[in-house]
């Protein structure tokens, strides 16, 4: 006992001689400042392959910080100097508001109305919803249809076992998640694995192992298995939009290795960073991307994924009560 307490006790030492401790600020705006920019500097994960200069950020935004200027000041001025990171997935909390960098969708058409969604022509008022699954036929009942707007609603083996099987005589199947901003990114993988016929490969994951925005560790496989007794055979064809990010992004890129799926409609939202949160000295969080996903090919996912068929929502459809979008992938299936 005595020997694996001394290994401890000089493994502990000896960690502490090798981990930098970091520099603690004061409560005012000048230490909020740099505490909030440093915990960016040393922990994004995106400064490199987004080209953005933090140190140069710095520059510009330190002789703005006043001690004197008022809360709400200080909190605007943040704000803006972490909008410079163009991250939906970074947020500065307070007990009075939420920051949050919107262009990422707000910039692109929004090719999705749920006024379309529920008309006669679609859902209608004859669907089913359960666990935030809102399910139906279209296109003459041959088409099964499953509308998912948010991965923070959790489903499970039982609700798609009665689902797919209301849609046993269905020639095929649409899933929906344009305007799904994501949620649990357990849920993207539970609800990829039954579309899968083997496990798969489908994307690969990096961590911070220091500072420097180059150091992270080698990159390790996000594997997609395939659900053990529930899989849908039938061909897929899911819809996306600019709104849908984060988990929702993580599903895409998972379906984009399905056997017998297609993506239709627009590039995904993207929020390829797993968030992580930190506190500077005067209590508000922070939340940004730390740890980068990468597709099958290792490419980025951050900015978005691109759909095998790029179809927007035509305003001349929509004024006839079509969705663009939803035709083009009955059109897919019917084939």
């Amino acid at each position: 006992m005595k020997k694996h307490f001394l290994f401890i006790l000089l493994f502990g030492v000896f960690l502490s001689s090798c981990i930098e401790e970091p520099e603690i600020q004061a409560n005012t705006n000048e230490g909020n400042f740099e505490a909030l920019w440093s915990i960016i500097d040393k922990k994004y994960c995106y400064l490199e392959y987004k080209n953005i200069n933090w140190d140069s950020i710095h520059t510009t935004y330190k002789t703005k910080v006043n001690n004197k200027s008022g809360y709400l000041e200080f909190y605007n001025l943040m704000a803006d100097m972490l909008a410079e990171l163009k991250d939906g997935h970074v947020n500065l909390y307070t007990s009075f508001a939420v920051s949050s960098y919107k262009k990422w969708y707000t910039d692109y058409p929004a090719n999705f109305s749920s006024d379309l969604l529920y008309s006669e022509r679609y859902l209608g008022n004859k669907y089913y919803s359960v666990s935030g699954l809102r399910y139906g036929k279209i296109s003459n009942n041959n088409i099964g249809y499953i509308y998912y707007g948010d991965f923070s609603n959790r489903f499970g083996d039982t609700n798609m076992s009665y689902i797919f099987n209301y849609f046993k005589d269905c020639k095929g199947l649409i899933i929906d998640v344009r305007n799904n901003g994501g949620g649990y990114l357990d849920m993207s993988e539970q609800f990829a694995s039954y579309f899968f016929d083997k496990e798969t490969i489908t994307g690969y994951m990096q961590h911070k192992t220091g500072d420097g925005p180059t150091d992270f560790s080698k990159p390790q496989e996000i594997k997609t298995p395939a659900h053990k007794s529930l899989q849908w055979q039938l061909p897929v064809v899911v819809l996306t939009n600019r709104m849908s990010y984060s988990a929702t992004n993580a599903f895409v890129v998972r379906m984009k290795m399905a056997p017998k799926v297609t993506i239709v409609g627009d590039k995904t939202g993207g929020g390829g960073g797993l968030p992580f949160s930190s506190e500077i000295p005067n209590g508000w969080m922070v939340r940004f991307s730390a740890s980068p996903m990468y597709d099958a090919q290792m490419q980025h996912t951050e900015w978005g994924i691109d759909p095998d068929i790029k179809v927007d929502l035509n305003a001349a459809d929509k004024e006839k009560g079509y969705d663009t979008i939803i035709e083009k992938a009955i059109e897919i299936l019917n084939r």
